[in-house]
């Protein structure tokens, strides 16, 4: 059985990934962003990133992963996706958590 090349390993796919990147970049309205989520995602991928967002910052206050996963009903492999997220020194979600406390010390 072959398996199926994703869009962001071909030459399209990356090229389609950048102009989205660049559309939302130049989307500062927040009512326009709202409008392109729709436009773009289906209500369940929407979820999808509301949850994944809301993990992130209870990892980011400190909630443990368990009480994520008993909480939130969710597998501690996705809360682990998200805990190394938040480790990366660079990572932009990181930066963001640290900068809405105000809690440079988790940088």
């Amino acid at each position: 059985m072959r398996k199926t090349r994703s869009m962001m390993e071909s030459d399209e796919g990356k090229k389609k990934a950048s102009e989205m990147i660049d559309l939302f970049a130049r989307t500062t309205d927040s009512k326009e962003m709202a409008s392109l989520f729709e436009d773009l995602f289906t209500a369940a991928e929407i979820d999808d990133f509301i949850l994944r967002f809301a993990l992130m910052d209870d990892i980011y206050k400190g909630k443990s992963q368990r009480l994520i996963a008993k909480e939130r009903s969710l597998s501690l492999c996705k809360i682990t996706r998200g805990s190394k997220i938040l480790k990366k020194k660079d990572g932009f979600l990181r930066r963001y958590f640290s900068s809405l406390y105000d809690d440079h010390l988790h940088l």
